[in-house]
């Protein structure tokens, strides 16, 4: 509500566009997209282009199984809106593996039974990648901490991180694109 000088009360409406374009990267491919400007990343990926390796866990930001990075860096993509993302680069789960070859993330994870039920394990790989490119995690506590926000109901966070330490040992968590 505004009021002006006599006081006279007025209400301004504003009305949302029905659709927005965006253009995001996805997974090393050039997107362009009409979306709802309410539209969560998470909802776009699973829902619109059928990218259903990020999972829906809690909805809330507090279990990590949506993590995708964006540009690089973690986020939980059901708290992001998918539009303040326009000319971003959007990694998930799905861009990982390349040339029929699992990230060296994903075969950690498979050799140490990083995985119980599978539903936690897309996002913990993605938040692992993070926080293997982002060099600060080196002992088992400091990976424990950066990783405490990804949950796995299942309990396999030991596997997890001895999956987390061998990629880092091996020097085999570099990130790379998916194939274009």
């Amino acid at each position: 509500m505004i009021t002006n000088q006599n006081d006279t009360a007025r209400t301004v409406t504003t009305e949302l566009p029905d659709r927005a374009a965006v253009s995001l990267t996805i997974n090393g491919e050039v997107r362009q997209l009409e979306i709802r400007p309410w539209t969560v990343l998470l909802d776009l990926l699973r829902e619109d282009l059928d990218l259903t390796g990020t999972k829906k866990g809690c909805d809330h930001g507090q279990c990590g199984a949506c993590t995708v990075l964006v540009n690089g860096k973690r986020v939980n993509s059901c708290l992001t809106l998918a539009i303040m993302k326009d000319g971003s680069s959007i990694t998930t789960i799905e861009g990982l593996a390349a040339d029929g070859s699992l990230h060296s993330l994903q075969a950690a994870f498979i050799e140490h039974d990083a995985f119980q039920c599978g539903y936690c394990t897309p996002g913990q790989i993605m938040s692992a990648l993070a926080l293997i490119e982002e060099g600060r995690a080196r002992t088992r506590d400091e990976i424990r901490e950066y990783m405490s926000g990804n949950i796995c109901r299942c309990g396999a966070y030991p596997n997890i991180v001895e999956a987390i330490q061998q990629v880092l040992a091996e020097g085999r968590g570099v990130h790379r694109e998916a194939a274009e």
